[in-house]
């Protein structure tokens, strides 16, 4: 056959050859129709001999614009087969015609007959395998149309689709020249595809050019990682298997060369799936952010807020969750390490401090986080984040941001339906905090003061000491003393907060019938304006719930009395309890208190200073305590038993003949009588042996035993008095020697007087407040009769 040159035959013959093409069986691949292709071929061939550019885009315009996008199947078909007869035509020459020779055909991958779409993966796989590297510039072209027929529902177009991607993907990592970086926004547009075979597709060509030596993916995670979270969470289980692998050599790249890694642009994407509801993807989350504040270290302090919001609920997390609770463990142990004491020198609202290079960030980005959507810390525009650099020698600047930090631990703490190991973890945070930043921390206490009161209502023991702790820390740190706003420790110019944390008027003050020697506000150098609205406070609680006192009452008290100085608080609590208005409270309060004072080991100093009173400081206390105890009139005389004051004890049980005695009364004078046997009263029985120096507490004991009825502890009592001996068998033989018994010689320092008359006032305020509440109970009962 002949060859005319002029366009008009060209177009004669090429019309012959196409509309005389016959459909393709699928089972011979990459086959030819042997006379039309050859005769096109040939036709393209001369005009390559020829030098004649023109004549070959002419032919390529009428097989693609005639054939290819022709209305007519058969048309179409015979298009595709002489573009890709066109391209082993030009063999070498191909590159030049291109974009010629492929759109038309990625035009017939959409086309709604699935033999067409065959055709066309063979015409394509035949131009790209004859062009090879020249077909990289349309790489994007040609993957956007793979990516789409990865998904098509015929086999045959799929199984043809394979074959092409293969060939692709052969020609991508022989060659250097492959623009990732054009590519990169196809691959983050179509890596959100919902698509299993999409998504498959995606992972696969991930997988490749993570293996191309000569091609840094890396430096494009931020771009694409999100999605790969997402693929992760893949109903396949071969895709996600396909994903965990690419996640895990991402990931491998990340601990070779952490210098090369935009940690903080990964931050917040970390966050979001750290919390997926999908366990892979909150374990590989979880791992990914592990390695990231152990490798980028104080670059992701930015974060710590969105990082706590994720971590924590995971650390409640039960034994169905164990690697996920393990890590996020890890997490928080090593996001915590990295607060150190530099970040309360930094002021948020000035240049951030300076440290050596470690992980980087090149901003420091504090913007407010949003708490109950686990939305995130610093800034969303990654183009603001640095890089980690381990070897540079620059300085770099990295901020706590404070304020997120604290929003989120208030949350969780406030949360009712937390777990225990949360709440343990957010006050463990939050003394850490005050440790290392408690200038900025005090900035946030009086909003965190009710919740951590809240908190020793807590079900967990191990949860109310660490909040004990937390309270402890607050009331002795010097910051809290000398924070802006704040008053003297006395209590006396504490400015009101948002949740009334002011002392009472005169809570800070003396009462105008103090004497001498007789001052009721505690001397607390190492307490701050805070321990004492941690007092107030804590009998607050403790009087509107009741439960609290009786069940978790003394186990505070003696915590505190650990974490804190004893006589501090012993002294505050009967300064407030003295100017408490509710009286049953107060006696109730009173009586605890003292059930502690002379029970407990942790207050076996605390006992002595108060038995001997031979400082003026011991000498103080007892009077404070004295005036509060005076709500108790059983309580008094075991403060008076306890600090030797026997005569005095004497005399307020000769008092006690004008008090109204119940039932109350009486079980509490057993149970003093019980105490006297304890081992804390040793020194008292011994006592008992020098008859004759101690009359008054020999007086005092049978006070208590004319006022018992015969009961146990009137039995108990009564034996151990007729044990006492007489004196005259235990007079010495050398009557000129100086008794060698205990005197009292404090007695010049108190006014015991002015005591008794306190101890007469204040049990008559009682009285009254009793006969009150049975006249207002008698009130309802004739209400309810009538």
């Amino acid at each position: 056959m002949d060859f005319a040159c002029n366009k008009k035959d060209t177009e004669q013959v090429l019309y012959v050859e196409m509309t005389n093409c016959s459909p393709v069986p699928a089972q011979y691949h990459w086959s030819f129709q042997a006379d039309s292709q050859v005769n096109t071929i040939r036709l393209v061939r001369e005009f390559v001999a020829q030098n004649n550019t023109s004549q070959i885009k002419h032919v390529i315009q009428i097989l693609s614009q005639e054939f290819a996008l022709s209305q007519h199947p058969h048309s179409r078909k015979g298009g595709l087969i002489g573009l890709a007869a066109c391209s082993i035509a030009l063999g070498k020459d191909s590159g030049l015609y291109l974009k010629e020779l492929i759109e038309p055909v990625l035009t017939c991958f959409n086309d709604a007959d699935s033999r067409l779409r065959y055709y066309a993966c063979e015409a394509l796989y035949n131009i790209v395998k004859v062009a090879r590297g020249s077909v990289l510039p349309h790489f994007n072209v040609l993957f956007d149309g793979l990516s789409k027929l990865a998904a098509d529902p015929d086999p045959n177009v799929k199984s043809g689709s394979e074959l092409l991607d293969r060939l692709l993907k052969d020609i991508v990592t022989e060659s250097n020249q492959f623009d990732l970086v054009s590519f990169i926004p196809l691959l983050r547009e179509r890596i959100y595809s919902n698509n299993q075979y999409a998504r498959q597709f995606i992972i696969s060509w991930i997988l490749v050019l993570e293996s191309v030596p000569d091609i840094n993916l890396l430096d494009y995670l931020p771009e694409i990682l999100d999605g790969l979270f997402q693929i992760l969470g893949d109903n396949s289980k071969e895709i996600r298997k396909m994903c965990e692998v690419a996640l895990g050599e991402f990931l491998k790249e990340i601990k070779k060369n952490p210098s090369s890694v935009k940690f903080a642009e990964m931050a917040n994407i970390l966050v979001i799936h750290c919390q997926a509801a999908d366990d892979l993807i909150q374990l590989t989350a979880m791992c990914w952010m592990r390695e990231f504040i152990q490798l980028a270290g104080r670059v992701m302090l930015p974060y710590s807020s969105g990082i706590l919001t994720a971590v924590l609920p995971c650390l409640s997390y039960d034994d169905r969750k164990k690697n996920i609770k393990e890590v996020a463990n890890v997490c928080n142990q090593s996001l915590m390490k990295l607060v150190i004491p530099e970040d309360d020198e930094m002021d948020e609202t000035k240049p951030s401090m300076t440290i050596p290079a470690e992980p980087t960030s090149e901003e420091s980005l504090s913007k407010p986080e949003a708490v109950t959507t686990g939305s995130l810390d610093a800034s969303g525009d990654s183009s603001n984040s640095g890089v980690f650099t381990v070897t540079s020698c620059e300085r770099i600047q990295v901020t706590l941001n404070l304020d997120g930090i604290v929003q989120v631990l208030d949350y969780h703490l406030s949360d009712t339906s937390i777990g225990m190991m949360t709440r343990i973890a957010v006050l463990k945070w939050l003394y850490h905090l005050y440790i290392k930043t408690p200038r900025k921390m005090f900035r946030h206490t009086d909003s965190l003061f009710p919740i951590l009161l809240r908190t020793l209502s807590d079900e967990s023991d191990e949860v109310i000491l660490k909040d004990l702790e937390l309270l402890a820390e607050i009331a002795s740190s010097p910051a809290g003393q000398t924070e802006e706003g704040h008053g003297p420790s006395d209590g006396s110019d504490v400015r009101p907060g948002p949740v009334e944390l002011h002392v009472p008027a005169r809570a800070g003050q003396l009462s105008s019938s103090s004497t001498k020697g007789l001052e009721c506000s505690p001397s607390t150098p190492t307490m701050n304006s805070y321990f004492y609205k941690f007092m107030i406070n804590l009998l607050k609680r403790f009087s509107s719930e009741r439960k609290l006192l009786e069940t978790r009452g003394a186990f505070i008290i003696r915590q505190l009395c650990l974490l804190l100085n004893a006589e501090n608080i012993f002294h505050s609590m009967a300064d407030i309890l003295l100017r408490e208005e509710d009286l049953k409270f107060a006696s109730t309060m009173v009586h605890t208190l003292n059930t502690i004072l002379l029970t407990s080991s942790e207050l076996f100093q605390l006992r002595n200073q108060l038995k001997d009173l031979k400082t003026p400081e011991s000498r103080n206390l007892f009077c404070c305590l004295y005036r509060s105890w005076c709500h108790n009139p059983v309580t008094t005389v075991s403060l008076c038993f306890l600090t030797q004051n026997y005569k005095h004890a004497y005399d307020l049980i000769q008092k006690f003949g004008e008090l109204e005695v119940t039932v109350d009364f009486l079980t509490e004078v057993d149970k003093l009588v019980q105490l006297i046997e304890c081992p804390i009263f040793t020194y008292l029985r011994l006592q008992l042996l020098d008859v004759k120096n101690n009359p008054y507490l020999i007086k005092a004991l049978y006070g208590l035993l004319m006022l018992l009825p015969q009961s146990s502890a009137f039995q108990l009592l009564s034996h151990r008095l007729q044990c006492v001996p007489n004196p005259e068998l235990m007079q010495t033989t050398d009557n000129t020697k100086p008794s060698t018994s205990f005197k009292r010689t404090a007695a010049s320092n108190i006014d015991y007087t002015e005591l008794l008359q306190h101890f007469e006032k204040v049990q008559n305020k009682h009285l009254e407040a009793r006969h009150q509440r049975a006249g207002r109970a008698e009130q309802l009962d004739r209400r309810v009769v009538l």
